[in-house]
């Protein structure tokens, strides 16, 4: 039997990998000044560099809030039809 695939996770993998190239090219542009090349990293060298945990958990609390807002909004709207 072959496992489904899910929707959530892996569409969340590719946001935090992007973010993780985001806050790495940030990190050395802010180091290397004027001899920023824009180079990109692996997938591998950023999870040994520590970019793929803090991007994991600012793409999941940015989740959690967008999420939870719309929560806040649905429950304000539901309120107000009372």
């Amino acid at each position: 039997m072959q496992r489904k695939k899910g929707r959530f996770w892996p569409q969340v993998r590719t946001q935090i990998y992007e973010k993780a190239q985001q806050l790495f090219q940030e990190q050395q542009a802010r180091t290397m000044s004027h001899d920023f090349k824009g180079i990109t990293a692996t997938k591998k060298e950023l999870r040994e560099a520590g970019y793929v945990y803090t991007a994991k958990f600012i793409v999941l609390r940015n989740l959690w809030r967008q999420n939870k807002g719309t929560r806040l909004s649905e429950e304000e709207a539901e309120d107000a039809d009372s």
